[in-house]
């Protein structure tokens, strides 16, 4: 069993940063992939951001805005989020990918004010 937890969303006007966190824990031998995916509302789930064994891939909205980052020592990643936008909008939640299975913690809500 894999246990996610997010922190880090909240309110920000537009223009704004917000940092969010991830950490992984539990049966975890190998980390095949993490990272962040985010839902508004209304909307289908999209990749935002993710460490995966072929690479880095990012979302084409959030390029040069956003940035991943990892703590390999504590399964944890992070997102660094800039000018924000008010169509960042969403809930963000991680994913993990493990030998076991692939996990989701339980979102985040990020909120953009114009």
């Amino acid at each position: 069993q894999v246990q996610v937890v997010e922190s880090g969303g909240g309110l920000v006007q537009a223009g704004g940063s917000l940092r969010l966190s991830c950490i992984a824990s539990g049966s975890i031998f190998r980390l095949n992939a993490m990272g962040w995916y985010r839902q508004a509302p209304g909307e289908r789930r999209e990749l935002v951001a993710m460490f995966t064994s072929g690479g880095t891939l990012y979302s084409n909205s959030v390029k040069g805005r956003f940035t991943i980052s990892r703590d390999n020592a504590k399964n944890t990643v992070y997102l660094q989020m800039n000018s924000l936008q008010p169509e960042d909008t969403a809930i963000y939640y991680c994913k993990v990918v493990v030998d076991l299975g692939t996990y989701w913690g339980q979102g985040t809500q990020v909120t953009v004010s114009s």
